[in-house]
């Protein structure tokens, strides 16, 4: 998966925009304007342009690497997809793979377009529902108190989950001893199947939204 790039950025009032957006479960698009402010644009039934013009549906006339038509986002039977058929300069990259022709698209992939990523969120369907919307409600796993030290730092920042090294670095411990802990999470919150890019995004949505870590800081 692409790296998101605004790990400095977000703050908790942005998280929790996040999180609201993608319990109404409606499929939307995240990104940062040209003044680096959080955007979450929905996505209408009919889909939209992406583009460098302010005609465009998603129009991101700060990026001179858009083109001025440069992709559509379009919903086919359900299913979200991005269309790059020739028409950008600079190409379109989902988690970084060039797109040819038509991709479908994933609960959090990122779309590269010239100098702008955007993530898409979709928790309408069946696999994200799964991965997504367990918050609140579920059943909390319980978990040992070396297990909870692990999730309080992977969770601890408001512009995403940390990374072994840092949780490592923050609980003075090996990051094989980090990997073990992290492997234990996953497997208490049924993460086990969720591709490897997104199960630590959906293991920070699911403690935040249940209460096992307090509210996120900004660094």
């Amino acid at each position: 998966m692409s790296e998101w790039p605004d790990r400095h950025a977000s703050t908790p009032t942005e998280l929790q925009a996040r999180l609201a957006a993608e319990r109404a479960a409606s499929p939307f698009i995240e990104l940062r304007d040209g003044d680096g402010v959080q955007q979450l644009m929905p996505l209408p039934g009919g889909g939209l342009t992406i583009g460098r013009t302010p005609q465009s549906g998603l129009a991101l006339t700060w990026d001179a690497q858009v083109s001025r038509s440069h992709a559509t986002l379009e919903a086919i039977d359900g299913v979200w997809t991005v269309l790059d058929d020739g028409r950008s300069t600079n190409g379109t990259f989902v988690n970084e793979e060039r797109v040819q022709g038509r991709r479908t698209l994933n609960h959090l992939d990122v779309i590269r377009v010239g100098a702008t990523r955007l993530r898409f969120h979709d928790a309408t369907g069946e696999a994200a529902l799964s991965l997504t919307e367990v918050s609140t409600e579920a059943l909390v796993p319980p978990l040992t108190a070396a297990q909870r030290r692990v999730l309080v730092a992977l969770c601890r920042y408001a512009d995403g989950p940390a990374t072994n090294e840092e949780i490592a670095r923050e609980l003075t411990v090996s990051i094989d001893t980090v990997k073990t802990h992290m492997r234990a999470l996953f497997d208490a919150f049924q993460l086990g199947a969720a591709p490897p890019y997104r199960k630590r995004f959906e293991l920070v949505r699911m403690a935040v939204g249940a209460g096992l870590v307090p509210p996120p800081e900004r660094r």
